[in-house]
Parts: structure tokens; sequence; C-alpha cells
């Protein structure tokens, strides 16, 4: 599901340097002086599918470097590494996970002044600056071999990929080299829009007509609202006071005849069904009269808000005034699927509550109601559990530790030897009042929360806090209690590796304290959502990704097995245990969601089958596997699964907007960009996946495979865009890998069927699907853009690089999104928004660099051309 690897890099200095002329330790001030490069070689090395890269190490310190003095740790997207062919100074070595360290060969020197450089090699392309080495500390030993000290490696140089061999991931890789000339060969078929083209409301109302009057909103228009929307009317003034500076005056009940002739919004609910849909549906009328909002319920008016904001001129965003003018307008609207949703990872990278409750802001903004809050991973535990506190002061920070079997958390993602490090990304968590405070946020604006606990795969954190547990209760001679929530065979020795390279991730399934642990933590959260005013219905178990080996040497896996001779292979005890767990939540009243795995059974061969066992129940399996087992989802729903298609190539807002190695990112399942969001036909997926990761056309791969039936497109419960975290540091990162991606994706969930969808000839689908994204663009430059950078103190969003080509001494030049301006500098200075700006070519010479920029005066990074 979430496939990755990455570097990371952290230093830990202090040592007795035998053999260097000097006696005595190394300080940490000399041992900051030691600094440290990284360069990728190349991708196209043998055999096909490997790369090469190297370290460089130079000595500023005034000590020598020996064999045994030292060790240099660091994370890097997980890959194997191979043997060296050539013998090297140093050795590179996996530990777990993404977590590698650098050791010396016995006869390593490096004295005071000098540099030496280890090369080494390893499976996969690497062609991203975030895959690079990350979060590098060296550890320092004395003679003994202990550890004396931890010091972060400050002068640390990731040099720029540049050529083909760094770009590109081997000789199967046909996606072309990024420059800004393949950009404006992309560009082309799109242009730029005037204003009464683009769309008002993104996602797409149902029905919409425009009248010719307008309205003027003031301070004195008031608000009326129907009982039951006091939530609504309050949303609505306080972002109305945004625009215009001013609370409007707000009345309980509806306005009755001659209570008032002046103009009003009104908020009400009754009646209203749109497209045959009764629920979230509403009306909106805008005319002499005011705004009339009228919803099939809460949530519905709360949607005809949102849609009444978008209305709102853009230029009110960006420079408030103290009265807005609405054209006369009716929509009418419903959502295409009532299951809208975002799943984000805080657990391999923390976000703060604050950064949470804004994402949730823009998930309301455009009609988005779900949200799966990711908070327990290999990597992290990020909810506090009453009863249970080693899962936050254990698995909730991340450090430097002993090795892979202490009962900590090791530095992930470049997090660093140091637990709770500023700006470091790898600790936190949320205590039992920031969980309820974002329930109760997320409820006001109509979106339901579902947490996950990940079982039995990837549970590294919650594993590592039961065990500080079990051992600190077997000290205290308590031995039932340190065995109540116990998740592991201690005998264990089975051996595997999971997607990111685990080899201690899963639990026994074996053991009733698993179970009961898993209980505990559902039980937990119920209480939680209880004290927020809410009932905890929804609950997802994860499920995903049991790495092949897992419990094969397990002596209570093989004790199981031998009792219920019909689980047969180590391979069906992930089933055995879905099956033993969903009575349990099933008798607490929840749906079970869970990733696609929970819905399947594994042949000896490792080819995964439907498991029908489980249609009839409350189980939903989600499904984001269309590129390994294209037709998986058509087949789930077809055998009478409610689904939600969460397709990697669609809807993976990890996957990098493309392969500029300057683009954050991962890329396993290909490059994911705004146009993938919003080109998707879930009845017809395969008409809307065109390439695989490598850029190979994928008609080939659908010959044979399963259709989605008619009667089976009921069981699409709804889509799903994920956000897992591997590369994302921080706020603006998590936005910038959101938006404008989120708006593709609202389009697909809510919009109406677009008639592209049911269009069999590829050739004229195409035609049809440039001309809605050519609109669709437009709106997102001018209007949308524009907008998200002033609400809420402003959002990090993307701007894609101008393409750009000189043409007989002419520039050339043109915008993914129309609508941004481009503007451009001939003598190699960074472009500001008083640079140049292209509108027409233009004869140039030297250095050209451009960039677009939005009406916000936000602007992209630098595109180069060169005139000769």
């Amino acid at each position: 599901m979430k496939k990755t690897f990455h570097f990371q890099l952290v230093i830990i200095c202090l040592a007795l340097l035998a053999g260097c002329g000097k006696s005595g330790e190394m300080s940490k001030e000399e041992a900051g002086k030691i600094g440290v490069s990284w360069k990728l070689v190349s991708n196209f090395i043998e055999p096909d599918g490997s790369f090469e890269a190297k370290f460089t190490i130079k000595n500023g310190s005034d000590f020598t470097l020996d064999g045994s003095n030292w060790a240099l740790f660091f994370n890097m997207s997980p890959r194997p590494i191979q043997s060296n062919k050539t013998p090297q100074p140093a050795v590179v070595e996996h530990i777990n996970g993404d977590w590698y360290k650098m050791v010396a060969a016995k006869d390593f020197k490096l004295s005071p002044g000098d540099s030496l450089t280890i090369h080494y090699t390893g499976t996969e392309g690497v062609i991203k600056e975030t895959d690079a080495p990350l979060g590098l500390y060296f550890v320092f030993y004395d003679q003994e071999g202990k550890e004396k000290d931890i010091v972060q490696v400050a002068d640390y140089v990731i040099e720029p990929f540049t050529t083909k061999e760094q770009i590109l991931r081997g000789k199967k890789d046909l996606m072309p080299v990024p420059t800004a000339e393949t950009r404006y060969k992309d560009n082309l078929a799109f242009t730029k829009l005037s204003a009464d083209q683009l769309l008002k409301i993104i996602p797409s109302p149902v029905k919409m007509s425009a009248g010719s009057g307008t309205f003027t909103l003031s301070g004195q228009t008031n608000v009326f609202y129907q009982q039951g929307l006091e939530n609504e009317a309050k949303y609505l003034i306080q972002k109305l006071k945004a625009l215009t500076g001013t609370d409007l005056p707000i009345r309980s009940g509806l306005p009755t005849a001659g209570s008032s002739s002046a103009p009003a919004i009104v908020l009400k609910t009754g009646g209203v069904t749109v497209n045959g849909i009764a629920k979230e549906a509403y009306k909106m009328g805008i005319d002499q009269t005011g705004i009339s909002i009228t919803g099939s319920d809460a949530a519905g008016v709360f949607y005809g808000v949102q849609s009444l904001l978008q209305l709102a001129p853009t230029e009110s965003y960006l420079k408030p005034a103290n009265s807005l003018v609405f054209g006369f307008i009716q929509v009418e609207d419903a959502p295409r699927f009532h299951f809208r949703s975002l799943h984000l990872d805080v657990a391999r990278n923390f976000q703060t509550k604050e950064s949470i409750k804004r994402v949730l802001d823009l998930l309301a903004s455009y009609k988005v109601n779900h949200f799966l809050f990711y908070t327990t991973e290999d990597e992290g535990w990020r909810v506090e559990i009453d009863g249970l506190p080693e899962l936050t002061e254990v698995g909730g920070q991340r450090q430097h530790t002993s090795g892979m079997n202490a009962n900590a958390l090791h530095p992930g993602y470049g997090s660093g030897p140091v637990a709770y490090d500023k700006d470091k990304n790898g600790s936190g968590y949320y205590t039992k009042a920031d969980f309820i405070e974002i329930l109760k946020y997320a409820n006001e604006r109509h979106i339901k929360v579902i947490p996950e606990l990940n079982f039995p795969g990837h549970a590294l954190a919650a594993i590592k806090s039961m065990e500080a547990r079990y051992e600190k209760l077997m000290k205290e001679g308590k031995e039932k209690e340190a065995n109540e929530y116990r998740l592991i065979d201690p005998d264990d020795k089975s051996v595997y590796l999971s997607a990111q390279a685990y080899k201690n991730n899963v639990v026994s399934v074996a053991r009733e304290s698993t179970y009961h642990f898993f209980e505990k933590v559902v039980d937990e959260m119920a209480k939680m959502y209880q004290e927020a005013g809410l009932k905890m219905d929804t609950f997802h178990t994860g499920g995903d990704e049991v790495a092949e080996g897992a419990w094969t040497k397990s002596p209570m896996a093989a004790k199981l097995m031998k009792e219920n001779p019909e689980i047969r292979d180590a391979k069906n005890l992930q089933a055995y245990f879905f099956k033993r767990l969903l009575p349990r939540l099933e008798k607490r009243g929840l749906k079970v969601h869970g990733w696609e795995e929970v819905a399947l059974t594994k042949t000896p061969a490792g080819v995964y089958n439907a498991n029908t066992e489980f249609v009839g129940h409350p189980v939903v399996p989600y499904i984001w596997n269309n590129v390994f087992d294209v037709d998986l989802g058509n087949r789930l729903a077809n055998a009478g699964y409610q689904v939600v298609l969460c397709n990697v190539t669609n809807f993976y807002f990890d996957m990098s907007y493309g392969n500029d190695p300057k683009e954050p990112g991962l890329y396993w399942a290909g490059f994911v960009d705004t146009w993938d969001n919003w080109a998707f036909a879930p009845f017809n997926m395969f008409r809307t996946t065109e390439v695989t990761a490598m850029g190979k056309p994928m008609k080939e791969e659908f010959v044979g495979k399963e259709l989605l039936k008619p009667e089976a497109r009921k069981n699409i419960l709804g889509i799903e865009a994920q956000l897992w975290c591997e590369t994302i540091k921080g706020r603006d990162m998590m936005e910038y890998s959101i938006l404008p991606k989120l708006l593709g994706f609202s389009e697909s969930a809510w919009a109406a069927e677009r008639r592209w969808e049911n269009v069999a000839d590829p050739v004229a689908r195409k035609k049809m699907m440039l001309e809605g994204w050519n609109i669709f663009a437009n709106t997102i430059a001018q209007k949308d853009l524009p907008r998200l950078k002033t609400i809420n103190g402003g959002y990090n969003y993307r701007l894609p690089l101008p393409g750009a080509v000189i043409d007989g001494g002419m520039l050339k030049a043109n915008i993914e999104l129309p609508g941004l301006a481009i503007r451009y500098t001939t003598d190699g200075s960074e472009p500001t928004s008083e640079s140049a700006l292209y509108s027409a070519p233009v004869k140039v010479s030297g250095t050209i660099k451009l960039k677009s920029f939005d009406a916000a005066g936000k602007s992209s990074r630098s595109s180069i051309v060169t005139a000769n």
C-alpha cells in the first residue's frame, strides 16, 4: 500500500582515537567539523534496477577517525543494500525499517584535513532529493566499544540530480527527463479562459442557472436560521466576517411575512431531493430578496454555505471590503457518493493539532465528509490511551537506540537521535483532550473521524510499547498484568521483511492478549468519542501488508495451526486474525473498515483471492491496489462487498507530482497530479489508468480482467484520497502535497457522473476530458488558489513550473494551470512579481528564468531555458 524507503542522517561523536598522534576524547565542537556529502551516481548500473551512490566524509576535526571509534547512522528510503564488488573503506548496513548505518572497515583511517569516499549499491532507482540519506549522526565509541556521545551532522550536502542516469530509474523507465521544453509540450493542450467561462463552484453542482441581476451583502444583512442550524449560521457569519470585517446580525428562527422587508440570508431544512439523492442535498437561490439555502439536512445546509463562499468574488478574498456582490443564481446540488474521505498519516511524521484542524477546514471547503485518522504505525503511536501510558511514552517518540531489539523506537525519516528535537517531526502525540477537540472540530464541519489501529502488521510502535510495559511489570513481580496486553511470541524466530523493510512489526495472532489489547484501544477510543458528544460507529482495522514469512517460526502459531488444521498455512493466519476480531467489533456495534486484505485470502503461491466469508457483515474493504492487481476493486464489489476506492494511481497524494528530482514525494506507483485526481471514472477504472509507474501503457494489463458489473455499482460506497507521510516534514509540506490535488479529488467524489466516463472510444473520450480539464484547471488557477492564499492565514499550495522553449531566438512559454501569470528574467536572476510579464513570444538571449505567479502573489520554483 505505501511501499517506501528513504535516507535520513544524523551524527554521534565521541571517541578515543588510537593511533592518531593524540590521546584523549574528541570534543563535540571538533566532531561538528566532520562534514558529509552524498551523491547518487547512477540508476543505470547492472543488474538492471539497481543504483549506485556514494558518501564523502571530510574530516575537518583535529582527530583521526579509525576503524573502530565511530559509526554513521542515518535514514534512507528503504532499499536492499547489495554487497560491494570492490572493497570500500566502510560499508552501509541495513538495521530495520529505514534505519541504516555505515561502519568502518578495520583498516579505515581518516586523518585531519583528509577526505574519503565510500561507494555502495542497492536495488530500485533513486530519483528524488527526498530519497537521499537524512538525519545523519555519528556515534563514537570508547576502547571497550561502548557508545560515548551523539553528535548530529551539521555539515551535510546532498549533491543535485542533473543527469539522465540520476533522474530516470534505469533502462525500463519510459518517462521523459523533465525540462522546461517537455513541460511546454505537455501544456500545449491548455489555453487561458475568460472569467465567465470558469466554474463558479468546485466541486461542480448538479444543476446551476445564473440570472442577470446582483445582490449586495452588507453589514446590515440579517442571517436567519431555522432551529437546529445554529452551528451552520455561526460558521457562515464567521467566514463572512473575514471577508467584510463585520459580524452580520444573526437571528434564530425564520423571517415571517412583514417582519422584515430587507434582503436577508435564510438557512433552513426541508424536503430536498436532487438527482435522486436526499442526503446532504441543498438548493440555493440568490435574487433580489437575498440568499436562501435549503438543505435536506444540516449537512446539506453546510454544503450550501460552502458553495455560497465560493460564489463570493475572488477579489474580496484578496482585499476584504464592507460589502460583497453576488450574481443572481439558482443551484441544486447533492453528492454523487456519500463517502468522501481523506486519509492522513500522522504516525510516520507527526502533525500538530492546529495543523490537523487546518486540514479539516480544507476538507469542509470542498465537501469532503470523512477523515481516516491514521495515528498508529511502525514509526509512532500518536493518541493517549487511558491505562496504557507506554503507548505514548515509548511509542510516541523516536530516538537513537542500542539496536532494533531495544524497547524504544529508533530514528525514522530523518527524525534524528534526540526525541522531540525541534522541527524533526518524529515525536509527539495527541492527549485525550487534543483528540476530543479534533473530534468536535470535525463534527462541527460535518466530518466523521474514523480511527484506525493497523493490525496484525505495521504494529512496531505498539509492540515496543507493550514490551516495555511487560518488562516493567515483570520486574515488579506482576506476571499476570505483564502478559495482559503483550503482543508477541517471545520465541518467534520468523524471518521476514515488510514493505517498509521492518523485520519485527507483526503481532502474534495466537495470543489472546493481542485481541484484548485491540479491544482495550477500541473501548478507550469510544469513550473519547462519547466525551466529545459523539458515538463511534466505525473503526478501521488496517490489516495490510503482512510480510511473507511472518509466523512461520513461531511456536505459538504452530500450536494454533495444529489445533486448527483448517488454517493449513501461516499465510492464512491474517484471515484467521480478522475472523476472530470481527465478532468482537460487531458486538460493539461497529462498522468494520480495513484495507483490501481483510476481504482476501492468499493461495500457497501468494495470489490474493476474494474471500466471501464476510459478505453480509458490516465489513468495508478499502482498495488501493490497481497497479499490481488491476481489477481487484471490481472483483470485491462484484463479490458483494461495499468498497471504498483509494486507487493509488489517482488518489495517493504522497505520490510526487512528477519526476523532477526537486519535486518531493514517492513514486513506486507512478506520479500523481491534480489531473489524475480529477480524471477518475469509478465504474470504468480501466479507462482512466493509462500508464504504469514506469510509463508503460496499461492497455495490455486490462485484457481478460474483470469489469464492474452494472448491478455492483451500488457497492462502490465512495472514494478516498490518501496522504502517507514518509516524505512529509511539517505543515507546509503536508499542505503542498494536498493542494491543489484535493480539488481534483473533490470533483471525482461529489460531482455527478461526467459525460466522458462512459465513452468507450479513447480518442473521443480524451478530447472530452481535455476540454473539461481545461475549464477546471483555469478555475483552480484564477479563483481557488488565490482564495486559498488568504483563508486561515494562507495555505501552502503548489504552483506548477512554466513550460518554455526558445524557437528562432523567441521565448515561448505556457503553464499547466492557465490563468497563472508567467514572469521571467534574462540576466539569470530569480523572477519576482515585478519582473517582465510574459504575454506573447518575445526575443531573448542568455539564460532565461521563469516562474508562475497567482493573483495572490505566490510563485512557483524557477524554470530555466537558454537562448544562444
